[in-house]
């Protein structure tokens, strides 16, 4: 069996004072794999992205990503890690408002040179990378120059997507991404966001509590399947 992108062993995380929040066996996301994990409320799910990103580092147990061991590593050089290889799309986009959509996208390059070397590798500048991804993702070229907290809130999670996807970063987290659209909007979101993660060669983890979407998605979990360590109460 060949090596998954991401995997999980004997995981344990709990706060301090607090009783275990996460208890996770095992877990494999493979490379390429589009993956739909349901999030339930009190589930552990937002500890989870933040230890899947290093911001937290587990009690026990071991997160694996290409190859390399989160827990080992110095904060700082989790910290090289995750924008070396993670992209992120979160709820609220986090966009920052000052920053015009093209900077927003690009931003991720300044602070990673291997994914500003792949955005110049794939398109030939990395201001190109961005506008191609926009491109891509629906969002009109006129936009570009426009500050981000002037745009919609379907064309803000747009430069969301595209902030995480360029460079090619192996893994896309997705936390909740699609809340505020409707039905239709949705599906056509993640259609693009799709293309764009084949496109990259990225494996897409996907997180949320709308169970109608998981069939689009190669495999689906729940997050209470693989937390041992919880009953939460879904809302």
């Amino acid at each position: 069996m060949s090596q998954p992108l991401l995997e999980l062993a004997d995981l344990g995380f709990a706060w301090p004072g607090q009783a275990e929040l996460l208890d996770i066996p095992r877990f494999r996301l493979e490379r390429g794999e589009t993956l739909f994990l349901k999030g339930p409320s009190g589930s552990g799910k937002t500890t989870l992205l933040g230890l899947l990103g290093g911001v937290q580092t587990p009690g026990r147990g071991s997160i694996r990503l290409l190859g390399e061991q989160l827990e080992r590593m110095s904060a700082g050089r989790r910290d090289h890690f995750r924008v070396d290889h993670i992209g992120y799309i979160f709820q609220q986009f986090n966009l920052l408002p000052f920053l015009s959509v093209r900077e927003n996208v690009e931003l991720p390059c300044r602070f990673s040179r291997l994914r500003a070397d792949r955005a110049r590798q794939r398109h030939g500048s990395v201001g190109q990378a961005a506008t191609m991804l926009l491109e891509h993702l629906g969002l009109p070229a006129g936009l570009l120059g426009r500050r981000a907290d002037a745009l919609s809130i379907g064309q803000q999670q747009r430069v969301a997507a595209a902030r995480a996807l360029i460079g090619q970063p192996e893994l896309v987290i997705a936390d909740e991404p699609t809340s505020a659209l409707d039905t239709d909007a949705r599906e056509a979101f993640l259609h693009l966001l799709f293309a764009e993660c084949r496109a990259a060669g990225a494996s897409l983890l996907f997180v949320s509590h709308d169970q109608s979407l998981a069939g689009l998605f190669d495999r689906s979990l729940s997050l209470t399947e693989l937390n041992r360590a919880t009953k939460p109460v879904e809302i």
